[in-house]
């Protein structure tokens, strides 16, 4: 049971105040693969293309949202299975498609998980297979619902309705494009991906504007992929970068500017894709099937206590809750056969990655396994990042490590610090990922929030600017996936995932501060 209140306000970076708005003055760099061949032609039309996205994309992500006046939380849910997912067709913004018997059961599992949370209002795409997700997880609240035609799901023409080997063999280069270079895919004289990014940022301006403090969205993969990406300020070379699982959810924080009550919101990804169903399950991301994956685990709350800060944490151990939450976190990951568990220094880590790593080598016993598992370990300095931290001035040192956005808090030295250190620790984790002797490798990475947060900001491709942009909770995981390797780009499986921790997990909709302070 979760329940909703107004989300916690979003601490603010101390001297230079950056923003998520300053954020998205900033060009991403990224490489576009192309299907391509050598040819002079074609590689000049390539440079056009990607060229021609750069810009499209800074677009997309320095066009400012409206200004809010008051805190406010967007829960965005995926639709359940439905007949076409089941059989491998592409819906697109077709509605011919309705839930499987297993979609509406997902729908029902996400009511249940969202059955007492006080939500102002619910916006849904129109198409059936989203309207009645909604509806399920919606219930008997009086409040009418809001359908808006720009959270259908991306346009795909003509290949709408096909099987994909249909698709495949029908279109050829195009289909091959649409999998390997999907922001500058163009059918029927139209760039789907492009398209999409534009009707995001419409829903952001109609969602935003709404008087609402709790705001649920039901729509569709693609396009709650485009609303993630657009809050905060990733342009369309992040499609299928971000995962959405079926009923899947998302939460979003915006909280109102301090020093410019019209300026856009500050915004913070509180999670991602937290699903019915287990994030470390056998499945694929973005529709290619993985064998190198980096798991990171947060620690388990420290004897400090949930409002531990970084001047009075140190170097302490897990509390009895922390205990739990690293018992909880080890049988979740059972279900996979770990290779390495790398972990900082720090007490809580290492008790954390001890417990993972006994579980794992009682596989056999305990049912999961028919052999026992070998597991190896190791410390990595890079993952230890306290010292730098607690150089910052003692405002930030202050504030709660569970609070939305507290790297917001820092200086730019200490932040920079933090940057640098977190490059040589996530390339300490490719190396390990890069072992040509195992088809399949899985890490386990056991450190701080705070380096996770910069590793899944290098997974990403971003600069430190975006860190403050991302938030995780004590106990949680986050998955990254390597569907081509780990020279490739990584995708996004899940942040923040709670939900193994059961009644002990937080709510991914409660506040960290008291309702009357909004």
């Amino acid at each position: 049971m979760l329940s909703v209140s107004p989300p916690p306000s979003l601490p603010l970076r101390n001297h230079h105040n950056r923003s998520l708005v300053h954020h998205r003055n900033h060009r991403i760099l990224f490489t576009v693969r192309s299907s391509s061949s050598s040819s002079i032609q074609e590689a000049a039309e390539e440079k056009t293309s990607n060229e021609k996205n750069l810009l499209s994309s800074e677009l997309y992500s320095t066009t400012p949202f409206p200004s809010i006046k008051a805190a406010k939380r967007v829960i965005l849910v995926r639709h359940g299975q439905s007949t076409w997912n089941e059989e491998g067709r592409i819906q697109g913004s077709s509605d011919f498609s309705v839930l499987t018997k297993k979609g509406e059961a997902q729908a029902e599992t996400s009511r249940q998980m969202l059955i007492d949370d006080s939500f102002d209002v619910c916006f849904s795409s129109p198409l059936i297979r989203s309207k009645r997700t909604a509806e399920i997880i919606w219930g008997s609240r009086k409040v009418n619902m809001i359908t808006d035609s720009d959270l259908r799901e991306i346009d795909l023409y003509s290949f709408q309705g096909l099987l994909k080997h249909e698709g495949k063999a029908k279109f050829g280069a195009a289909f091959r494009q649409w999998q390997v270079d999907a922001a500058n895919f163009n059918i029927d004289g139209h760039f789907p991906v492009r398209e999409l990014w534009g009707r995001a940022r419409n829903c952001w301006n109609k969602i935003l504007a709404h008087e609402s403090r709790s705001v649920l969205v039901v729509a569709h993969n693609a396009v709650n992929q485009a609303l993630v990406a657009t809050a905060i300020g990733l342009g369309t070379e992040y499609f299928r970068i971000l995962l959405q699982s079926n009923c899947g959810v998302s939460v979003l924080d915006f909280a109102p500017r301090v020093d410019d009550g019209d300026g856009s919101p500050y915004i913070c990804l509180n999670r991602l894709n937290q699903t019915p169903n287990s994030p470390v399950a056998a499945g694929s991301s973005a529709g290619r099937k993985t064998s190198k994956r980096i798991i990171l685990v947060s620690h388990g709350t420290t004897q400090g206590g949930t409002e531990a800060t970084f001047s009075n944490s140190g170097n302490q151990p897990m509390s009895m809750l922390g205990i739990i939450q690293s018992q909880k976190t080890a049988e979740l990951l059972l279900d996979l056969n770990v290779s390495t568990i790398v972990s900082s220094p720090q007490n809580a880590c290492v008790e954390m990655a001890t417990t993972i790593s006994r579980v794992q080598e009682a596989a056999d016993c305990l049912g999961a396994d028919c052999v026992p598992r070998c597991v190896e370990m190791k410390q990595i300095q890079e993952l230890d990042v306290r010292d730098i931290l607690q150089l910052s001035n003692k405002d930030a040192t202050e504030v709660p490590l569970l609070q939305p956005g507290f790297l917001n808090r820092f200086e730019d030295e200490a932040l920079s610090a933090l940057w640098e250190q977190s490059g040589k620790a996530w390339q300490s984790l490719l190396n390990e990922l890069s072992d040509e002797s195992k088809s399949e490798k899985i890490v386990v990475a056991v450190g701080d929030p705070a380096i996770h947060i910069a590793l899944m900001g290098h997974c990403l491709n971003l600069t430190e600017d975006w860190m403050g942009s991302f938030h995780l909770d004590a106990g949680s995981i986050s998955v990254l996936d390597f569907p081509d390797g780990p020279t490739g780009r990584g995708t996004i499986r899940c942040i923040n995932y709670t939900a193994h921790l059961g009644r002990w997990s937080i709510p991914i909709t409660r506040s960290t501060i008291d309702d009357e302070e909004f």
